[in-house]
């Protein structure tokens, strides 16, 4: 359904509609960011009215740009917003704590891979942001993750075409298993694991849950 709404789209509009629809996926809409990604390279390498290099590249500066607008969002609402109705959703205080322990001392690998998992990729930035991550640190990782994930989705479909659209079908199914596989590996690992994982996070951040204060340099 996705493709057959944003295909108009691409053709009409192309280099902006890529742009865009990347943009607002990363600043945490969920929009079909990749999806535009990859049908905007096959017609790249399908017609040629498309430039592979700037396809790529507005990808590459949409993701960036709509993480940054995510991460703000997250600094600036996300925390204070966990902070007075939290519980309601079962964020705790000692659960909002593991999410900072969590962010401090893996924050890198969630702000990097994030841009390749698609419930990540609209939500790791906000997270970035409400958890505090230093901005230097997130641009870094952050632009890393968008230009190798726009470059490897731009360059297989406009490489492979259609077989890339054909693939992409059955191989998407398997790796929805598999995330729910592992969503269901990693629900079940932290059901365990929580009370420790929590008992870490505390001692780590002793104390009544407040608001963390800002990094101070600029760059974090």
């Amino acid at each position: 359904m996705f493709v057959e709404t944003i295909k108009p789209l691409i053709a009409q509009h192309g280099y902006l509609a890529v742009f865009c629809i990347v943009a607002l996926e990363s600043a945490g809409i969920p929009l079909p960011g990749e999806t535009a990604l990859v049908l905007a390279a096959m017609f790249a390498g399908a017609t040629g009215l498309l430039d592979i290099k700037l396809v790529i590249a507005l990808a590459a500066a949409g993701a960036v740009l709509g993480d940054n607008v995510g991460f703000w969002a997250g600094r600036r609402f996300g925390l204070p917003l966990l902070l007075r109705h939290g519980r309601k959703l079962g964020l705790t205080d000692e659960r909002i704590k593991l999410g900072q322990y969590l962010f401090d001392n893996h924050g890198a690998k969630i702000v990097f891979f994030g841009r390749f998992i698609a419930l990540l990729r609209i939500l790791a930035a906000f997270l970035a942001g409400v958890n505090r991550y230093g901005w230097g640190l997130f641009l870094f990782y952050n632009a890393s993750g968008g230009v190798v994930w726009a470059i490897l989705f731009g360059l297989g479909g406009y490489a492979f075409g259609d077989a890339f659209e054909r693939v992409a079908g059955p191989l998407g199914k398997i790796v929805l298993g598999l995330v729910a596989l592992g969503v269901g590996v990693g629900w079940w690992l932290i059901h365990t694991q929580e009370k420790k994982l929590i008992e870490r996070a505390v001692a780590a951040y002793p104390g009544p849950l407040r608001e963390r204060p800002l990094p101070e340099s600029a760059g974090e």
